[in-house]
């Protein structure tokens, strides 16, 4: 199969942020050259049956709250009603971001207009998936999604902000408890930003709402730890539209689906910035089931496969595309191969 050049790197920290994937992309920019088609492989699929092209990725703004009540722990039954509880002043700043009956994010500098083509494509993947597109989660007991509107349930998952609390400090195993008013309570809290917000004047917006006018004077600290950037996916080429078509109805037998995905592939909008005439192919077998960094995260091998055959069409498409000029020029970054037009031995 004929390719034009293809310029690999190869970085082992992107789910830690890629935080030194831009020093190198800058250090090897000479080598790298103009990338004019960017492969990633790192994302999710809807399903096992369908082609499905990435068209957006959340950003993040993770960090640790803190509220400190006390410099030491002190017994319940003497101090309950006199000294505020940690736990509940918590609860009450998480309130001034998120609205604990809907799960909706309050503050207005956390959303965006949705686009109409996303709005489009999130009709489009809920009348595709149906009921699957929640029924992959192991809910507990008669634990419902939190709409019944599928398109709805796309765009929350897609471009609109989500607050999760990951993990907490100062709480004793239930074993180990015993009737004390805790000093402290530490929330470790992971926010996904829509596509096209940028994450640090975000970051800043929700650590200046949790930081005035603490409830009853408490210590209250917030440390941003993690910043990182969605990505939005430029309008295709007409010949990367048409060779991922055909590539889909070659290997799948259906035409590509389209979705943004909830997840932040923190590279993507770095390189999204740096190569901006470049088209990108985003997609992945992350499908149902497959539990992303969980303890059992496995890869549908069968998917893989088909996935594994349409890049190469699409690859050999971009050569011919290159030969007539249709193309500038591309790179693969952890799961993200470039191309350029240049011949390669």
């Amino acid at each position: 199969m004929k390719h034009s050049r293809c310029v690999v790197m190869i970085e082992a920290c992107e789910e830690s942020g890629s935080y030194d994937l831009p020093h190198y992309v800058d250090h090897l920019a000479a080598r790298i050259g103009q990338p004019s088609l960017v492969v990633c492989l790192d994302s999710g699929c809807g399903n096992y049956d369908l082609l499905w092209l990435t068209t957006s990725l959340r950003g993040l703004a993770g960090g640790t709250l803190r509220v400190e009540v006390l410099t030491e722990g002190v017994h319940s039954g003497d101090a309950s009603g006199v000294v505020p509880s940690s736990f509940r002043i918590c609860r009450e700043l998480l309130s001034r971001i998120e609205d604990a009956a809907t799960g909706r994010i309050k503050l207005d500098a956390l959303h965006v207009e949705i686009p109409a083509d996303r709005r489009a494509h999130a009709t489009l993947a809920a009348a595709v998936l149906g009921a699957e597109l929640h029924s992959k989660f192991p809910f507990a007991g008669a634990t419902q999604p939190m709409a019944q509107d599928l398109t709805e349930l796309v765009l929350n998952r897609t471009w609109r902000p989500a607050l999760s609390v990951t993990g907490a400090g100062g709480l004793p195993d239930i074993g180990n408890a015993g009737n004390v008013l805790r000093p402290f309570t530490e929330l470790k809290r992971s926010m996904r930003l829509p596509p096209t917000l940028d994450p640090e004047p975000a970051g800043a917006a929700i650590a200046a709402v949790l930081g005035q006018n603490a409830p009853c004077g408490a210590n209250v600290s917030f440390k941003l730890e993690s910043a990182g950037s969605g990505w939005n996916a430029p309008e295709l080429s007409p010949w990367l539209e048409h060779s991922i078509d055909q590539a889909s109805r070659a290997f799948f037998g259906h035409p590509v689906a389209c979705m943004g995905e909830g997840g932040t592939i923190p590279f993507m909008g770095m390189l999204g910035a740096k190569f901006p005439q470049a088209q990108f192919l985003i997609t992945g077998v992350l499908g149902p089931a497959s539990n992303a960094h969980g303890p059992n995260e496995f890869l549908h091998i069968p998917t893989g496969k088909r996935v594994t055959a349409v890049v190469a069409k699409i690859v050999a498409d971009h050569f011919v595309a290159s030969e007539a000029g249709l193309t500038r020029a591309s790179v693969h970054v952890a799961g993200a191969t470039a191309f350029d037009q240049r011949s390669c031995c």
